[in-house]
């Protein structure tokens, strides 16, 4: 190697030494998330098996620095941790969780009986027949005996049921629904308190401040504590955009569910700011496809916006705190937008900015925002 070239890789290793250290002195001068908000509640965030294979450490800095609360963001889902019949794939999720217990964090499992994210074969027989309801209730019961007994005395609670109801309050037809009926509810929470009685126990839907909705879940755990039947939480999946819900409508939701005397708790926060495909489609069904008009900030989000999205991510942790008597724990859905599984859903390939962190780990207005309403 000639001097120059030498000289030249010297410099340059030089100036990476320098950035990896102004990275970690940004990192350090930051506030903690969770040490403002210790008096308040739990700040948690998602975390994948992706993440922990790639060893980020800055990632990681920021896991222990900012939240003391994880969620496997797939890990635990039927399809990845129960594939197929006779198999069971722990090691992803047993990662996660040797993560968080190294850390000292508090554990969610998210998430044991969905209508998503669950293959078609868990609902049928060899013959490729709908399973009777006797031989569902006997698969549900060995998924969720099997996947919370390996992790009795790490995790500290469960997403046992998720998103059961539709928004005019009638139950979701699922596979689940159409086989075992609407006591599969009341059996999935049975299973699982049999499965680790000291593990706290939570249901989690989406579109919950829609007022059928709220009132349906609110009579759902008001039958199960007459029932006996354990639940502890009620779980409001934050996916909000900067016009939906409109805060009064989620001041009266979390106010509702905080009078059953269960604990709430905000699990999968992020801020959507992207035009919405919906309204731009009558057409689209599940998904959109991908048009310039989706995707107005390809490469870096105005200043504007950044002002407009730490607005309202003030005006929801505002209305936490009024509520940090009920309110345990809030989540975001992810550690930085880069990882949000807003880029791809319900258009695949958009820039989204839906998170506290930046796509370089930085801190957002809307994270001094959320800061601010303790200060």
């Amino acid at each position: 190697m000639s001097l120059t070239i030498k000289k030249v890789f010297k410099y340059h290793f030089t100036l990476l030494i320098l950035f990896f250290f102004m990275v970690a002195s940004d990192i350090n001068s930051q506030q903690s998330l969770k040490e403002v908000f210790k008096d308040h509640y739990l700040i948690g965030t998602a975390i994948n098996n992706m993440q922990i294979r790639r060893a980020d450490e800055q990632l990681f800095e920021i896991v222990k620095k900012h939240f003391n609360s994880i969620t496997p963001e797939n890990e635990l889902k039927w399809e990845r941790v129960h594939p197929t019949l006779n198999n069971f794939n722990f090691e992803p999720a047993d990662k996660i969780i040797e993560f968080a217990v190294a850390n000292n964090l508090h554990i969610v499992g998210h998430t044991l009986l969905w209508h998503s994210q669950t293959p078609n074969w868990v609902f049928e027989d060899e013959n490729g027949n709908l399973l009777s309801r006797e031989a569902m209730l006997d698969r549900l019961e060995n998924h969720i005996s099997t996947v919370v007994g390996r992790y009795r005395g790490k995790i500290h609670g469960w997403d046992v049921v998720n998103e059961a109801f539709n928004e005019d309050g009638s139950y979701r037809e699922s596979k689940w629904f159409k086989i075992i009926g609407e006591d599969y509810i009341e059996k999935a929470f049975q299973f699982a308190h049999a499965a680790d009685p000291d593990v706290e126990l939570y249901y989690n839907d989406y579109n919950e401040w829609y007022p059928k909705k709220r009132d349906r879940i609110v009579k759902m755990v008001n039958d199960l504590k007459a029932k006996g039947i354990r639940i502890d939480g009620i779980g409001m999946q934050g996916h909000w955009g900067l016009d939906y819900p409109v805060i009064s409508e989620a001041d009266d939701a979390i106010k509702a569910y905080s009078e059953t005397g269960l604990k709430v708790m905000i699990t999968e926060l992020d801020m959507d700011i992207l035009p919405s495909a919906w309204d731009i489609s009558a057409d689209v069904a599940k998904t959109a496809k991908y048009s310039k008009e989706l995707n107005p900030w390809p490469d870096f989000l105005p200043d504007s916006m950044h002002v407009v999205q730490a607005k309202r991510y003030a005006e929801f942790f505002n209305l936490f705190n009024k509520y940090r008597e009920s309110i345990s724990r809030v989540t975001l859905w992810g550690i930085n937008d880069a990882q949000s599984w807003r880029n791809y859903w319900p258009v695949f390939g958009r820039s989204a900015y839906p998170l506290l962190f930046d796509k370089n780990n930085q801190p957002k207005p809307a994270f001094d925002a959320v800061i601010s309403t303790v200060k």
